[in-house]
């Protein structure tokens, strides 16, 4: 009996530990250099995110946009998109687990660039993310870190 207990809590321990994975990554997390704030949150079977805090939302420099406007998608490639607001826009997309820890299948966005990557996505600790960003193959990419 004492070891059909052990077995159970040893498998029910390990079923949270593996459903856990999803929910840790599940919330806000810093881009380098604290600049903003992106919330990953579910969509779907899958995870998306959206960036949802910048520390500088609206233009400082006439270079870049009119002062004291908010941020634009101004270097999306797509015209009709250029004038939608940095704040509020989902830059990852259709992200699927693929292990422990890990997602990958999706899309990630850079509003700076106006590019969009192949992306994937590993938990290294609850605090750190490493998303990878890649063309063709993720050898060819860059990983960027988000922390809480």
């Amino acid at each position: 009996m004492k070891l059909l207990i052990c077995y159970a809590t040893m498998l029910f321990a390990s079923a949270t530990s593996c459903f856990a994975s999803e929910a840790d990554i599940l919330g806000c997390w810093k881009t380098s250099g604290n600049s903003s704030q992106v919330e990953i949150f579910p969509c779907g079977e899958k995870l998306c995110g959206k960036v949802v805090w910048m520390k500088n939302p609206n233009y400082v420099n006439t270079n870049d946009g009119p002062v004291g406007t908010p941020k634009t998608d101004r270097k999306n490639p797509d015209s009709a998109l250029r004038n939608r607001p940095i704040l509020g826009l989902e830059v990852i997309e259709g992200m699927t687990a693929a292990g422990k820890n890990t997602w990958e299948h999706g899309t990630c966005y850079d509003p700076e660039s106006g590019n969009t990557y192949r992306c994937k996505m590993h938990s290294t600790s609850p605090e750190r993310l490493e998303m990878r960003g890649y063309v063709g193959i993720p050898l060819f990419g860059r990983t960027y870190a988000l922390t809480r």
